[in-house]
């Protein structure tokens, strides 16, 4: 998340995310038959005419005391083939998932919408993996979901599914290029419906296949223009060409580790796009930012190498230039500028050794390339503890011991140390900088005493964290990470002075609420806020307040 003798053409980082396949797998997808093929949880589940997404049914399922509303299918598969899984959802808490898939088991969810929305994600199968188990959910104590049109779209399993077979597909179109070293170009492409994989063509002769939407052509020579296009494949044959597109190599670039992170630091995620909130360039970011995470990477589905490339029509034409200068001047300020990985549509496969080579590959070149300090980890669909592990030691040994790692799990990703995102974190504790939790857009959680805590409360943010001090992290790489306005995220703001009261419940043992921590960790980190941005659109209070009392911690 190897180097190859001058010449030889490779890719690394295949992509495991399906595109639209071969077949829907999933039987009775559209709940038009009831509830067959389906089994829901404490007879939670029902079938309703209204609201529908299409046809005349949809599942409408409700959690009732210490039940989700759990509806699973089993679908069959076939091993070491690549599915996309998505549903439409509406209503309550949401959840979209697949077990037994023989690699890394993955969910997606959403906090309730009055609107059909669409959750996706994507699987692979392991080497003997036939079937797998497709299950939506609900969360304790919320209202009811509806969901609709569920799709496990990928090779035919066999199972006898809800849709047609392939024909030859077309051109792939949106061919470009990304990050480039002075031995690899990135290159990325638009889906292609009925695709089951792409074989890339470097100056007419081809040079490596994909199962996905981008790759990575390696041993390139240095400083030297190629031209590259890339075609469809599936059971029915292969399309003709894209258009080609051309791209050179890099010569040596610079970057790596910064300045040193403070004892107690203050991140921020700077956004590259406009979603109105204020636009900033990086040097409008204000000085109580110690860590600044730029969003995001251009993360593909494919597992291992990502791409970035300043949004400069959304950003009011900062240009590239200006963006690289920028982050030369923060630095020189003493701030660490880092990229980030994920967010809540990016989607990273890291899920074996070809796909942790190809993360550590890619992100280094981006750190070489930009000047990046380091890398955050906000990765919101999936994570494989096993592999990313693999990747950041990887990245590490790459970068030296200056770099800075970050991790915003999701307040559910640390509710146990069994959790992928929390063995990660305890797996590179010796190289990791901070985990700056998401303390927002979860609803009700327990804390490290067996309660339940809602969010918004100073027990909220003292009794979570509680579970990271006491299942291993050092008090340093624990941050509390909330929104910086109330329009910052669907839920879960909460006001500077409880962000503060928390810091110091933990730090000092002053200003707790009902939960108070067994003892006190001083050396805490301090704070992540969701964004500097709309920080910045509220006046920068949330950076006011909360920067000078991180700085005050003993």
């Amino acid at each position: 998340m190897a180097v190859i003798a001058a010449g030889a053409l490779t890719v690394t980082g295949l992509v495991s995310t399906a595109q639209a396949a071969d077949v829907n797998n999933a039987k009775n997808a559209g709940f038009e038959s009831g509830l067959a093929n389906w089994s829901c949880s404490a007879g939670s589940g029902a079938t309703v005419s209204t609201p529908v997404r299409s046809g005349t049914s949809a599942l409408k399922a409700t959690p009732v005391g210490q039940d989700n509303a759990k509806c699973t299918q089993t679908v069959a598969v076939k091993p070491n083939s690549t599915y996309a899984l998505s549903s439409w959802v509406q209503g309550g808490y949401a959840y979209l998932g697949v077990t037994g898939s023989g690699t890394t088991d993955v969910s997606t969810w959403t906090p309730g919408s009055t609107a059909w929305t669409k959750l996706s994600t994507s699987f692979r199968t392991g080497a003997n993996t036939t079937s797998v188990t497709v299950y939506t959910h609900g969360w304790y104590g919320q209202s009811a979901y509806f969901a609709d049109d569920v799709e496990v779209t990928g090779p035919d399993g066999g199972g006898g599914g809800d849709g047609p077979g392939p024909v030859i597909p077309a051109a792939p179109a949106g061919l470009v290029t990304g990050a480039t070293t002075t031995s690899s170009v990135a290159l990325s492409w638009n889906a292609v419906s009925g695709a089951t994989g792409y074989k890339v063509y470097r100056d007419g002769v081809q040079a490596t296949t994909s199962t996905g939407t981008s790759a990575t052509v390696t041993g390139l020579a240095a400083d030297t223009a190629y031209q590259f296009s890339v075609s469809a494949t599936n059971a029915a044959g292969e399309s003709v060409r894209s258009a080609a597109v051309s791209a050179r190599t890099a010569k040596p670039g610079t970057g790596g580790p910064g300045p040193a992170v403070p004892k107690h630091a203050v991140t921020g995620y700077w956004q590259n796009f406009n979603n109105g909130a204020a636009v900033q360039k990086l040097t409008d970011v204000p000085a109580d930012y110690d860590i600044i995470a730029v969003s995001f990477a251009d993360a593909t589905p494919t597992p291992g190498a990502v791409t970035f490339k300043l949004d400069t029509a959304g950003l009011n034409g900062y240009t590239d230039a200006q963006f690289r200068a920028d982050i030369r001047t923060k630095q020189a300020q003493g701030k660490n500028i880092i990229i980030s990985i994920g967010g809540e549509l990016g989607t990273v496969r890291v899920d074996n050794d070809a796909s942790a080579t190809a993360f550590a590959n890619s992100v280094y070149a981006l750190m070489q390339d930009y000047g990046f300090n380091g890398v955050d980890i906000d990765l919101e669909n999936g994570l494989n503890a096993t592999y990313m592990t693999k990747a950041l030691r990887q990245l590490s040994a790459k970068a030296g011991s200056g770099l800075v790692i970050t991790m915003a799990p999701q307040t559910i990703d640390m509710q146990s140390t069994a959790g992928e995102y929390f063995k990660t974190a305890l797996n590179i504790k010796d190289i990791l900088t901070v985990v700056n939790m998401q303390y927002y857009n979860s609803g009700s959680m327990l804390g490290c005493d067996g309660k339940v805590y809602s969010q918004g409360s100073v027990d909220f943010l003292t009794a979570l964290a509680c579970i990271q001090l006491e299942g291993g992290l050092d008090p340093s790489q624990v941050g509390i990470g909330v929104p910086a306005s109330t329009r910052g995220a669907g839920s879960g703001y909460v006001a500077p002075s409880i962000v503060n009261a928390a810091l110091d419940c933990l730090a000092k043992g002053t200003n707790c609420g009902s939960f108070k921590p067994s003892k006190t960790y001083p050396s805490l980190r301090g704070a992540m806020t969701w964004s500097t941005n709309w920080d910045a659109t509220a006046g920068n209070a949330w950076s006011k307040a909360v920067g000078p009392h991180v700085r005050s911690l003993p």
